[in-house]
């Protein structure tokens, strides 16, 4: 049995646990289980709590298939609530250790609660063998790939983990759908990569649909929209400063002296015990 809580981050929904607690030598069947919509909780990835000597805890994520993934954005958000709100940490701004480095975050606690968190997500990576993407041509940005016979111009980043980016005219969700698993593995991505389709409204407002790696489409992903807000400020095509609307809700994004702040919503679903 393990007790739990379930988290949302503008619709992109987590299920949390305390790895001090529950011991698992490798959590990815754990995720599977309790991440199954039908099976399970239902959530789009696992958030286990840990001890950090280097920061003042550990977030240890895995996405729904029960792939381990260095970061989550929206994940991130959740999980300060989680440790914050249960008393595993017992302050608003603090450091998390992840697999992509450590975190910076402050949260906005209102009665006791955290209703929002603005966190430093480091500095994006366009080496194409950091990403990685395999590519000898230098930053990959605006270059253009086969996708079932088709062309499509896509830019490649690494905020935390893998992302490509795709402007389009108007998010659709059939393009998003069919093209989104076909980027996610295409060859030129050795470890695949999330899919962020963009549309610009205008220099201060982004709309962004992601397919994420391991877990397919979600309602939001703020890695996604960090990595869509920097590639779209690199190719003039926003501001540095940006509001980022998913299906799921919205994201502040600002981009100060090349790192990127992400701001955004923590919201507690329920909690409960499932048996594994």
């Amino acid at each position: 049995m393990i007790e739990f809580v379930k988290l949302h981050g503008a619709g992109n929904d987590f299920i949390a646990i305390d790895g001090e607690k529950y011991i698992y030598e490798d959590y990815s069947e754990i995720a599977r289980k309790m991440c199954h919509r039908r099976f399970g909780i239902g959530a789009d990835g696992l958030l286990v709590a840990k001890h950090s000597s280097v920061a003042d805890c550990c977030m240890v994520y895995y996405n729904s298939d029960g792939s381990r993934a260095k970061m989550c954005g929206n994940g991130l958000r959740c999980f300060v609530k989680y440790v914050h709100d249960t008393g595993l940490v017992d302050k608003a701004e603090f450091d998390v250790e992840t697999l992509a480095g450590t975190i910076r975050v402050q949260a906005k606690v209102q009665d006791g609660n955290v209703i929002s968190v603005k966190a430093d997500m480091g500095r994006a990576e366009l080496s194409p063998e950091k990403i990685p993407v395999n590519s000898s041509d230098g930053d990959f940005l605006n270059k253009s790939i086969e996708v079932d016979g088709d062309n499509i111009n896509i830019s490649a980043v690494l905020v935390g983990v893998p992302h490509a980016v795709v402007y389009v005219d108007t998010i659709d969700m059939e393009t998003v759908k069919r093209l989104g698993p076909r980027i996610e593995n295409h060859r030129i991505f050795p470890e695949r990569t999330n899919v962020n389709f963009v549309e610009v409204v205008d220099k201060n407002n982004l709309k962004v649909a992601t397919w994420e790696r391991g877990c397919g489409y979600t309602l939001a992903c703020g890695t996604g929209i960090c990595a869509s807000a920097y590639i779209s400020n690199v190719l003039g095509l926003s501001s540095e400063s940006v509001n980022v609307e998913s299906e799921g809700g919205k994201l502040k994004i600002d981009i100060i002296d090349g790192l990127i702040y992400m701001d955004g919503p923590a919201v507690k679903i329920c909690e409960g015990v499932m048996e594994v």
